[in-house]
C-alpha cells in the first residue's frame, strides 16, 4: 500500500512539474517583444541579439547592433569601444606616415 502512495505521489509531482514548465513557456512567448523601448523582459535590447562581430584591435566579440561601425574603403570594421576605434585610427595614421 505504501508503494502505491509513493507511486501516485511521484506521478502527480511529474504532472505538476510538466504543467509549471508549460505555463512558463507560454508566459515567456507572450512576453517576447512586449516590453517598451525595444527591450525584452530580461532587460537586454533587441540590438544586443543577432550576429557577433570581432573587434580588430582587442579581438573581443560584440553584437553587431552594439558595435561601433567604421567604414574603411569597402570594408566595414566594428569596434567594441571608442578607445579601440581611436587606437586603430592612430595605428593607421602611423603606417600612412611611414609608408
Amino acid at each position: 500500500m505504501a508503494f502505491l502512495r509513493i507511486l501516485r505521489f511521484l506521478f502527480w509531482l511529474l504532472v505538476l512539474s510538466w504543467t509549471v514548465s508549460t505555463l512558463r513557456r507560454i508566459v515567456a512567448r507572450m512576453g517576447q517583444g512586449a516590453a517598451p523601448g525595444g527591450q525584452s523582459l530580461d532587460g537586454t535590447s533587441d540590438a544586443a541579439s543577432g550576429k557577433l562581430v570581432r573587434d580588430p584591435v582587442c579581438g573581443m566579440h560584440v553584437a553587431e547592433g552594439l558595435a561601433l561601425p567604421f567604414r574603411e574603403g569597402t570594408e566595414i570594421l566594428h569596434f567594441c569601444s571608442t578607445e579601440c576605434r581611436d587606437k586603430y585610427l592612430s595605428q593607421a595614421r602611423k603606417f600612412a606616415a611611414n609608408g
